[in-house]
């Protein structure tokens, strides 16, 4: 076969289908909203941050190059599954199916909260792969704990900022988006942090069974890049 010819690993494509579902599923249980120790947030927290993980160990393992191919393939997913809810509750329902409406409050999104949500993850997810190869590249592979955070800390700041932002503005007070969006951030790196020694396991088994380190020394960091 003539031409470079890309492979790619069970491992990798097992992470990379793990971090598609948890994608999908944050953006189908986001509009369920929970409460914790007082603080109202959306059910999305339990597991969107775990995207954030499998991320860090992406670009860790694989390089910035294969995470930039994962983030794009998680936002057309997304994209695409919003254009089906849309579909299915548009279409017409048969007189004896009751529950057309709870089905439409369930997994319908408005334009806003749908370019919310996009806006989010496009922005954290690459400002937080870039940031960590970036920091991998200067460090020369060491310190992968203050990478993860550091990396974090801007990602989902950026991810808050954004999803809430357009989300919400103008329909609360400014006091209370304020509020949610750091209630949120806050959970979500301490999240990240929490999950800091697991992250460091994954990362020595996959380099293990991978037999691979990538340190991404020519990379240009461009989200629109998609080729080697």
């Amino acid at each position: 076969m003539n031409g470079k010819q890309q492979t790619h690993s069970t491992i990798f494509l097992v992470l990379t289908a793990l971090y598609i579902t948890c994608l999908l599923i944050s953006n189908i249980i986001a509009s369920k909203l929970i409460q914790i120790a007082g603080i109202v947030l959306p059910s999305a927290v339990i597991l969107f941050p775990v995207t954030y993980i499998l991320a860090d160990v992406f670009t860790e393992v694989y390089g910035f190059k294969k995470m930039r191919l994962v983030i794009w393939l998680g936002f057309c997913a997304n994209a695409f599954m919003s254009l089906i809810f849309l579909v299915a509750i548009a279409l017409p329902s048969p007189p004896f199916f009751g529950e057309q409406e709870a089905y439409r409050i369930v997994l319908s999104n408005s334009p806003r909260i749908f370019l919310a949500s996009l806006a989010g993850y496009w922005a954290g997810e690459f400002s937080n792969s870039i940031i960590l190869s970036a920091l991998k590249k200067a460090t020369k592979g060491r310190l992968l704990w203050t990478r993860t955070i550091a990396s974090t800390i801007v990602g989902e700041g950026l991810d808050t900022i954004l999803f809430i932002g357009i989300a919400f503005w103008g329909t609360m007070p400014k006091a209370s988006l304020i509020q949610m969006m750091l209630a949120q951030y806050l959970f979500k790196v301490a999240y990240e942090v929490a999950f800091t020694p697991f992250t460091y396991l994954v990362v020595s088994y996959i380099k293990r069974k991978e037999n691979i380190d990538t340190f991404d020394r020519d990379v240009v960091y461009n989200p629109f890049r998609l080729g080697e």
